[in-house]
C-alpha cells in the first residue's frame, strides 16, 4: 500500500527529531564534563588562594619596609622614658636575664639569672639576685651600701654619699662595684645612656611578650645597646641588649623587664640590712689594690652584680 506524502513528511520530521535529540544528549555530556572540569580547577584555586595571598601580603610588607617612612624621633622616646622614671617617686620591677661569659677555648656559655629592684627616691635602693652563680643582695640606705654574698654568707659595707647617683658613682669609681640595671634609678639615666654615643635610631614598632613597644639602636664605639620602650603613657623599659664589639663573638648581655610596680609604698626595713647569723664581715677591695689582692689574708668582696 503506497504511503501518503503526509506520512512520508512525517517519517522525515521524526527523523530529524531523532538526530536533533542525539545532538542535545551529547551536548548535555559535553556540558557535565565541563562544568566538572571547571570545578576541579575552581577548587585547585581556591587551595593555592591562601598561598597567591601570602605572597601578595610577604611583597606588599617588604615593599612597604622598602618605603622610606617617616621616622619617630629617637631622642625625643629616649627622653620620654628617662623622664617618666624620674617622675616615680618609688618603683619596682623584675627582670630575667641571660648573659654570655667567655671560656678559656675562646668559646662562650650562657647564665641566666632573675633579679627584683626596689627604687625609693632620692635615697633608697635594693637588689635581689639569683640564679646561674650569684645569690647576692644589695642594699642602700642613703648612708651605706652593703653586699651580701648569700652563697658563701659574706658581707662587706661601704659608706656613700647620701643620694643614688652619687652612691652608685662612688661604689663604681673607689671598688669597680656595679650592680646590673641601677642606671635606672639614676636620675642622670638618659646622660649616661647617650654617653659618647656615635648614634641613635629607631628601627620601629615591636612587642615584647605582647606589649607594644618602640625599639631602639645606641650605639658607641665599644658597645651597641638596644631598648624597647613602651608606647603611651607609661613609656617603661621592657627589654634591654648591650652587645660587647670588643670581646670575641660579640658577647650579649640580655634583660627583660615585667612586673613593673609604681604605687606600691615600701617600708624602711625593706634597705636596711640585718646580718644573718654566721655571716662575715670584709672589706671591699679598693680599685688602687686590685693587683696586690693575693698578698692579703683578709678575705676581700670584689666583682660586680652582673
Amino acid at each position: 500500500m503506497q504511503k501518503s506524502r503526509y506520512e512520508i513528511r512525517d517519517t522525515g520530521r521524526v527523523q530529524e527529531i531523532t538526530n536533533l535529540a542525539s545532538r542535545i544528549t551529547q551536548l548535555g555530556s559535553r556540558i557535565t564534563q565541563l562544568t566538572s572540569n571547571v570545578r576541579r580547577t575552581m577548587k585547585l584555586q581556591i587551595l593555592f588562594l591562601p598561598l597567591a595571598v601570602l605572597s601578595l601580603s610577604i611583597a606588599s610588607i617588604s615593599a612597604a619596609q622598602a618605603q622610606p617612612a617617616e621616622s619617630p624621633d629617637a631622642d625625643k622616646i629616649l627622653r620620654g622614658m628617662c623622664d617618666y622614671l624620674n617622675s616615680l617617686k618609688q618603683f619596682s620591677y623584675q627582670a630575667e636575664v641571660s648573659y654570655d661569659a667567655p671560656e678559656s677555648d675562646g668559646q662562650s656559655v650562657q647564665y641566666d639569672f632573675d633579679m627584683v629592684t626596689y627604687v625609693r627616691r632620692p635615697d633608697r635602693l635594693r637588689v635581689d639576685a639569683e640564679g646561674d652563680g650569684i645569690d647576692k643582695q644589695f642594699f642602700f640606705n642613703g648612708r651605706t651600701i652593703t653586699l651580701y654574698d648569700r652563697k658563701v654568707k659574706m658581707y662587706a659595707a661601704m659608706d656613700v654619699p647620701p643620694d643614688i647617683e652619687g652612691a652608685l658613682e662612688k661604689a663604681h669609681n673607689d671598688f669597680d662595684l656595679r650592680v646590673a640595671l641601677t642606671d635606672l634609678a639614676s636620675p642622670k639615666l638618659c646622660d649616661h645612656l647617650v654617653e659618647a654615643r656615635e648614634g641613635t635610631r629607631v628601627l620601629g614598632l615591636s612587642k615584647v611578650r605582647g606589649i607594644a613597644t618602640h625599639h631602639l639602636v645606641l650605639d658607641r664605639k665599644d658597645i651597641r645597646v638596644q631598648v624597647w620602650i613602651e608606647t603611651g603613657e607609661k613609656p617603661l623599659p621592657r627589654k634591654v641588649l648591650i652587645t660587647d664589639k670588643n670581646l670575641p663573638g660579640s658577647q650579649e648581655w640580655i634583660a627583660y623587664l615585667n612586673h613593673w610596680n609604681t604605687a606600691s609604698k615600701m617600708n624602711e626595713t625593706l634597705f636596711t640590712f640585718v646580718a644573718p647569723k654566721g655571716a662575715q664581715r670584709i672589706q671591699f677591695l679598693p680599685v688602687k689594690d686590685a693587683g696586690t689582692s693575693g698578698k692579703s689574708e683578709t678575705p676581700a668582696a670584689k666583682g660586680d652584680m652582673k
